[in-house]
């Protein structure tokens, strides 16, 4: 299998460390960080993400701002975005993932197994 090039876009360094640490040991996910929302655009059309995660909720900008402005843009309107929420609980969503229109949201805090199946999914849309 191919790695896979996954953006994370969180404004907790903690998060965003953490989500590399863990992807990247599949051995199959190549992660990058932003962890400033106003960066996220440049950083996606630099890399060329096969996926992004994306917080919902950050300074500067929401996600739901940066994933509007990702979709716009031609190099990346087909690239598939998961948003990371600590809105709701992973009592609310019973620990899976939640699909409002044609986003995919992931409670805070994830788990990393059903993540990553998330992530796969998704790229092979």
């Amino acid at each position: 299998m191919n790695t896979q090039r996954i953006l994370v876009v969180d404004d907790e360094p903690g998060v965003t460390r953490s989500l590399k640490i863990n992807l990247e040991s599949a051995g199959i996910f190549e992660v990058t960080i932003e962890n400033r929302a106003v960066n996220a655009l440049k950083t996606a059309r630099r890399i060329r993400p096969d996926l992004i995660l994306l917080d919902v909720m950050m300074p500067e900008l929401d996600g739901g701002e940066v994933a509007s402005r990702m979709e716009a843009d031609p190099l990346l309107r087909d690239t598939p975005i998961i948003f990371l929420t600590a809105i709701v609980s992973n009592e609310e969503t019973e620990g899976h993932e939640v699909t409002k229109g044609e986003h995919t949201f992931i409670a805070k805090p994830m788990d990393i197994g059903e993540l990553k199946k998330s992530i796969t999914d998704h790229i092979r849309r």
